[in-house]
């Protein structure tokens, strides 16, 4: 009778607090292939499947890793991204890669991947890395000095950044577990909405003068 009621409860609980997945699903077969026409009419994750059959070893190959990329952009970085798009064999795998390149005090703004948590190592060079847990943890800030050969970890969901703060040039790897992790820039997402935000929303949230909104807005 115990077991009865306990069964009974247990199926309740499980009704009114459904449990939430966050991660990719895994896949129920050797791998899907990604392309961007139809193959054998199976669409998955954004893509449809390669016939299997037609799937070769250059499908999960990527080379070029090890080239530098010239940082040129307004913040100083250079990100060279292995996704689905560029790596075919990575379609419902679940992670994806990419390569950073920074200039001296090159920066990769506060931003965040809504469907991923992120590894970064340091290749090259010397980073001031870190994150910032959420509003109900305090907004507490986590950072580090990262040297070459370290690694740190960016919990999915939350803000994070890093800089160059070294003499050089420095690299650094990310690896995520998604294979779209999503990115959401603050800065861009905040002050380059289109269309725009009301000016006078964002000086009550950030307390500036609308004068001061307005003249961020023009530089997104």
């Amino acid at each position: 009778m115990r077991s009865l009621i306990f069964l009974t409860i247990f199926s309740l609980l499980a009704l009114t607090f459904p449990v939430a997945m966050a991660s990719d699903p895994s896949p129920v077969q050797d791998f899907c292939v990604g392309v961007n026409t139809p193959a054998d009419g199976v669409f998955v994750n954004g893509k449809f499947c390669k016939d299997p059959k037609l799937a070769t070893v250059d499908d999960f190959f990527f080379t070029g890793l090890d080239r530098q990329r010239i940082a040129t952009n307004a913040v100083g970085t250079n990100v060279t991204p292995v996704f689905s798009d560029n790596l075919p064999g990575l379609n419902t795998l679940g992670i994806a890669f990419a390569r950073v390149d920074y200039a001296l005090n090159g920066l990769i703004p506060p931003h965040t991947h809504p469907r991923a948590s992120e590894f970064l190592i340091v290749q090259e060079g010397t980073l001031f890395a870190g994150f910032v847990s959420s509003d109900q943890d305090g907004n507490r800030l986590f950072s580090k000095i990262l040297n070459k050969g370290d690694l740190i970890v960016f919990p999915v969901g939350l803000i994070h950044f890093h800089v160059n703060v070294g003499q050089c040039p420095a690299v650094a790897f990310t690896a995520f577990n998604s294979q779209n992790p999503g990115l959401i820039t603050v800065s861009k997402s905040v002050f380059g909405s289109n269309p725009r935000i009301n000016p006078n929303v964002l000086a009550k949230a950030f307390q500036l003068d609308p004068t001061i909104v307005m003249s961020l807005q023009t530089k997104f």
